[in-house]
């Protein structure tokens, strides 16, 4: 179980930044931005119908950002979510243990993050994607805690995601109450 969380030891040698080997920090750099971007273009398949017909008839508080903004905002956000994942996954000969949980947690947050498209935009229930945006909120945390013990600047990494996450929370929940 351990080998799916954490891929090969990438301080060994061969096992450098740019080495090519297939356990390698440059392929588990490309699987967590591969993880979090495929995570952005599948949401995005789930959502691109509804954000054209049915988003835009819904009642909306008037901070709401203009839909132009969501696309580069979550792009920039996911493959920071994936360095700070990769810096956390190179610190695994310091604390394996440490390292294992925090990508847990990881992994359970991208999840939600998931979910909540599919609920909002998907099943059109803004009421389910307050409570899975609200459960994302709280594993954002855990994440960043857990990163930052393992590694401070890929929790730090983690910030802008939470402060997003904190207004996308209130849009939902502002949104769900006016329709």
């Amino acid at each position: 179980m351990s080998d799916q969380i954490l891929p090969a030891n990438p301080h060994s040698p061969g096992a450098r930044l740019g080495s090519g080997d297939s356990g390698s920090s440059t392929w588990a750099l490309i699987g967590f931005l591969a993880a979090c971007y495929g995570v952005s273009a599948i949401s995005g398949l789930i959502t691109v119908e509804n954000v054209k017909t049915w988003y835009p008839m819904l009642n909306k508080p008037d901070w709401t950002p203009p839909s132009a903004v969501f696309g580069p905002v979550w792009g920039v956000l996911y493959g920071m979510m994936a360095v700070a994942a990769w810096l956390v996954w190179r610190e695994k000969d310091k604390d394996e243990t440490a390292v294992r949980n925090a990508l847990r947690l990881f992994w359970l947050q991208l999840v939600l993050n998931f979910a909540w498209s599919g609920l909002f935009f998907g099943m059109q229930r803004i009421d389910w994607a307050l409570w899975d945006i609200s459960a994302l909120w709280l594993a954002i945390i855990a994440t960043m805690v857990a990163f930052w013990r393992v590694k401070p600047l890929a929790g730090m990494l983690m910030i802008p995601y939470l402060l997003w996450v904190s207004f996308a929370t209130a849009l939902n929940f502002s949104i769900w109450k006016l329709n």
